[in-house]
This record gives C-alpha cells, sequence and structure tokens, in this order.
C-alpha cells in the first residue's frame, strides 16, 4: 500500500461507509492507471478469437486498459460489489434460469445505485467528475477487483472472496478524486480444478483462460444464431440462459448468503414452472415473467431455441 495519509484515507473510509448504506457489500480502491499486467493477455485472447462472436469486446482496446481514457483527469477507481445469491430453486426437471436472472435486470438497479452514489461523492468532495460503469462499457471490471483487493480471480475467471463466494455482481466508479488505494488478495484457489473438472463445455481451457465461444452462458445469451451448435447438443445439462456450474461447485460459495434486495427477487410464477409449461412458453407469457428481465437479452425466440435444444 502507498505511504499513509490521514486525509486519504479518511476519504475512502467515508467511501466505503456510503458504499455499504447504498446496499453493496463490499467497496474497495485502486488507483487510476493503465493495466498493464492485463495488456498482454487481452491482446492473445482476441487473437485466439476466445470472444465469439462477442466483437464489440475487440473494440475501444485502449480505454478497456486505462480509466483516464474514460474519465479526465481519473485518479481512483472505486469497485463495488452487490450480491446476488439465491437459496431458492426452480421446479425439479425444469430448464434452468442462472440465478442472476432470477429478478430485475442488474443492470437498471446497479446502475441507479451509482447516480445515487456520485450524487453523495459531489456533496461530500466538492465537484466531482466521475462516471460509473457495470458491464457494459468497455471497462474491465474483474480486473479492477483484483488490483483494488475485492477478490481473487478464481481458475473460472470469477472473483471470489473468502467470505462471500463469487455470486455478486461488479461495478466500477471512475472518478477524478485521490483515494487511498487498497492493497491485492493473494490467491486461494491453490490445487483446486473443482470449476475445470465440471464445465460441461470444456470451457475453462486452461485455469484463469476462458473460451467464451465454447461457454454455455454464451451460447443461451450472446449467440444469436437461429441454431445452436449440434456438437454441444446434450452437454448444456439443462441451462436454457446463462450457467452457473462452475460457481455452484466452487467451495468458497458455501459461504454465500442469501441477498437481501427485493430487485433481485424472482416473479412469484418462476421457480414453480414444471418443464411442460416452459416447453409450452408463450410470447405473451415470456413478456409477463421477464418484464424488466436481463432475459429480455435473449428474447422469447432466442428462450424458446435454447429450450428445444434441451429437448433434442
Amino acid at each position: 500500500m502507498e505511504a499513509f495519509d490521514l486525509k486519504l484515507q479518511t476519504r475512502s473510509e467515508w467511501v466505503r461507509t456510503k458504499a455499504i448504506e447504498l446496499g453493496f457489500i463490499d467497496c474497495r480502491i485502486a488507483k487510476a492507471s493503465k493495466l498493464e499486467e492485463e495488456e498482454k493477455f487481452l491482446e492473445n485472447w482476441l487473437k485466439d478469437q476466445r470472444n465469439g462472436t462477442m466483437s464489440y469486446l475487440e473494440e475501444n482496446f485502449e480505454k478497456r486498459l486505462d480509466p483516464r481514457k474514460l474519465v479526465d483527469g481519473a485518479k481512483s477507481v472505486i469497485v463495488l460489489s452487490m450480491n446476488y445469491y439465491s437459496d431458492l430453486t426452480q421446479s425439479e426437471g425444469a430448464p434452468k434460469i442462472s440465478k442472476y436472472a432470477y429478478g430485475r435486470d442488474y443492470h437498471k438497479v446497479i446502475k441507479k445505485r451509482l447516480k445515487q452514489f456520485l450524487f453523495l461523492l459531489n456533496e461530500q468532495f466538492g465537484e466531482v467528475d466521475g462516471r460509473g460503469f457495470v458491464d457494459s462499457a468497455p471497462v474491465m471490471e474483474k480486473a479492477w477487483a483484483r488490483k483494488s483487493g475485492l477478490g481473487w480471480m478464481g481458475k473460472h475467471t470469477n472473483i471470489i472472496t473468502k467470505y462471500e463466494g463469487s455470486f455478486y455482481f461488479l461495478a466500477v466508479l471512475i472518478v477524478d478524486i485521490e483515494l487511498a488505494a487498497d492493497d491485492p488478495q493473494t490467491d486461494h484457489c491453490g490445487t483446486c480444478t473443482a470449476c475445470i473438472d465440471a464445465c460441461p463445455t470444456d470451457a475453462i481451457v486452461a485455469p484463469y483462460v476462458l473460451d467464451a465461444s465454447k461457454c454455455i452462458s454464451y451460447f443461451t445469451i450472446e449467440l444469436k444464431d437461429a441454431q445452436l451448435p449440434s456438437e454441444y447438443q446434450g452437454k448444456f445439462n439443462n441451462w436454457m440462459f446463462g450457467c452457473d456450474i462452475c460457481q455452484d461447485v466452487c467451495p468458497w460459495n458455501r459461504f454465500s448468503k442469501q441477498h437481501k434486495e427485493e430487485d433481485f427477487d424472482p416473479h412469484p410464477e418462476l421457480l414453480d414452472r414444471d418443464k411442460k409449461a416452459w416447453d409450452n412458453l408463450t410470447e405473451e407469457k415470456f413478456q409477463e415473467l421477464f418484464s424488466g428481465s436481463a432475459v429480455k437479452r435473449t428474447k422469447y425466440s432466442g428462450l424458446v431455441r435454447n429450450i428445444k435444444f434441451l429437448n433434442l
């Protein structure tokens, strides 16, 4: 950590306190600088086409690596996490939805909190220039989470913490005020390969390397083709939107706790629908169940495609 500065430490403590008050479960801080270590990895990852059809990941390469290109005069990166873990489950045999999509679209929920946070920063510190990001801009949230000490990157490439596991959303506030930076955490995956061994499509091609183009989440959400690749038939383990396998098997997720966000609670009918009901899903019911949900991203036609693929 940098030399102790009482003013910066006091500022940072205030920031962390407000983050918790806004419903985030953790808040850590990193100095706004170029992500030197990640540059070569990202370049090779894209060169190997691990991004599949997600061509947007090839854009704004320099902005992804340097927050100062997103906010002029940026000095600090505030990294936040919000729990979405639920111990509720769907009906036995029903096609599955990733826990993060049970409730309201997290982009909408967290962006609202980030706007509130920026308002509070301006009230406290005077005019603060900053921008908030939630998984929809050229920001490497996982890299900042690791650099800030919020957690370490697991072999499945999700960020893990000792006390919360990995079932949480990440968000970033890039601001032009100086704050005391936190130290990174050490890696606690050890020799465990549970996530690699459990992935049915072999998407984790090496420890800490995910080939997104082989991931069930990619197939069921990002891939817009009318047909899913036949070579993966029978390998989706009944997932129709997203996939939680690598997190479900992670030993650190025994520490996951039920979230307290009403916005992340599922639609009353969602968990009770059985396989037959999903097989006969109408567009009207789709719109009702997933109004304001991240599942809308795959559209009705995409979800029906995914369900049919599970039945082949």
